[in-house]
């Protein structure tokens, strides 16, 4: 070998190293699953992220909680709000820009939630543009024009005035948007307000939707609040909407085009209308996320005359309280190929024991699963995340028996905080001082047509860009541009 090939050799040796010295400052532990990128997230607080490709980039959105941080780009202090990072390039992942939110902490403040779509595929708006749908700490939805990243622009204000805000769906092939509200004419802080955003400058209020009970003007006690909705739009037909988080679940199939079209005034009757079906949870367990998993093909059954084809729901609970003082929040998948009657099939949990999870810090249990049904992965394999247990990778395929294929935790870093304990709850439960303790809490995840995984983190510690390796990679058929 020449002294030049060698040098270019061990040039590159060296960069391969580098690059794996990077990675591995985020890691604690990790199974079939590798850290691609990073973004500290300027050190915020951080919920939903949402990854839009626009042209030749590919950019994502992130939500956070409220708190108030340094914005390094301006050098200014701002309320926490929605995080632009453009992720064309997962290994080097640039802030672009923070739109400040609402002043408060947690959920009090910031702009929790963000969904974006492209105005090519929305039938009204104008089809060189990208909008961005967000909540506005629990008062406000807005839409923002975010064509140009760098700077975004405010278009218009959905609605405002509202008690609560939270985890949205936005179809864009048709507009139609799923608000979790808060109208203050309604007896719950997070009910569905129901707009056509076809033309986002333009927003057409459709109607009011909710459990009967939460409406104005019922009494009796009051159901639990709704958490979100996904929609499998026209084509599916169905809205899957999930009340309640850590305790009273409620999941509801409704039929789309009864709750868009059908009787809107909030009676109970047309409250009733649009209704499939509803499963109650168990009473400590909630509806954080109701995943549609439909038209399974079950290798098992392939040879039986009926049901060798299934549609299931898969629902992840939300972990609340910290050193597991509540029921235990896993993942639940609910056969409903029977619409008017779903049941549950199986169910999976990380065991607690297996690191002493619960004396860890911070919060053990599920919280959410991905939403994006890209076919990289759909009906193969789901991301869930667990607090302090990071993100685990679950071999769907047979739907009766998910199987854990993969994991990721990320390390702690300068910016990871100690989870504040809410006032509500201080000295109303025997925590200990494992509550104090400094952990990665990871929040949400979601994942882009390309096959990454994008994982962000309730205690600051920012967001981790993932792939998957080895049977995980496998079970994907992964064919990205990742090498």
């Amino acid at each position: 070998m020449s002294l030049m090939k060698s040098k270019l050799a061990l040039l590159g040796a060296t960069a391969l190293l580098l690059v794996g010295a990077v990675n591995a400052q985020g890691v604690d532990k990790a199974k079939n699953m590798k850290l691609e990128g990073y973004s500290d997230l300027q050190g915020r607080t951080a919920y939903q992220p949402t990854i839009q490709k626009q042209g030749d980039r590919w950019i994502a959105y992130v939500g956070h909680h409220g708190d108030n941080k340094l914005n390094p780009l301006n050098g200014k202090m701002e309320d926490n709000g929605t995080s632009i990072i453009d992720v064309t390039d997962v290994k080097h992942p640039k802030y672009l820009y923070h739109v400040p939110g609402d002043v408060g902490k947690a959920e009090q403040g910031g702009s929790q939630m963000v969904r974006v779509c492209s105005g090519a595929t929305l039938p009204k708006a104008d089809k060189s543009k990208f909008y961005m749908l967000r909540t506005f700490g629990n008062q406000a939805h807005e839409i923002w024009d975010v064509s140009t990243p760098e700077n975004p622009t405010l278009l218009t204000t959905i609605a405002k005035g509202l008690n609560g805000t939270h985890k949205n769906f936005w179809e864009c092939d048709t507009g139609i948007a799923y608000l979790v509200s808060g109208n203050p004419q309604w007896r719950t802080n997070r009910m569905t307000q129901i707009y056509d955003l076809s033309d986002p400058a333009k927003p057409v209020f459709i109607r009011d939707f909710g459990l009967v009970g939460q409406q104005p003007g019922s009494s009796g006690a009051v159901p639990v609040d709704l958490h979100g909705a996904i929609s499998t739009g026209p084509k599916g037909n169905r809205v899957y909407f999930g009340y309640g988080t850590n305790g009273n679940g409620v999941i509801q199939i409704v039929d789309r085009e009864k709750l868009l079209n059908g009787p809107k005034d909030p009676t109970p009757e047309n409250l009733l209308y649009p209704e499939v079906s509803r499963t109650y949870m168990p009473t400590m367990n909630g509806a954080h996320t109701t995943f549609p998993l439909l038209g399974v093909e079950i290798p098992e059954f392939s040879k039986n005359l009926l049901g060798a084809k299934r549609d299931f729901i898969v629902v992840t609970n939300e972990a609340i309280q910290k050193e597991c003082l509540e029921g235990r929040q896993m993942v639940w998948v609910v056969d409903a190929t029977n619409e008017k009657h779903p049941f549950g099939v199986s169910n999976w949990g990380l065991p607690e024991k297996k690191e002493g999870y619960c004396s860890k810090g911070g919060r053990f249990g599920t919280h959410s699963s991905n939403e994006n049904m890209t076919d990289v992965f759909y009906k193969k394999l789901m991301f869930i995340t667990y607090f302090n247990a990071g993100v685990r990778a679950l071999d769907v395929r047979d739907p009766f028996s998910p199987k854990e294929v993969g994991y990721f935790v990320p390390a702690m870093n300068k910016n990871t905080v100690v989870l504040e304990t809410p006032a509500s709850q201080r000295g109303k439960l025997p925590f200990t001082e494992a509550s104090n303790r400094k952990v990665i809490q990871t929040n949400n995840v979601d994942v882009d047509e390309r096959g990454y995984i994008y994982i962000v983190d309730r205690a600051n510690t920012g967001m981790h860009i993932l792939s998957v390796t080895g049977p995980a990679r496998d079970i994907a058929n992964w064919n990205a541009a990742v090498k």
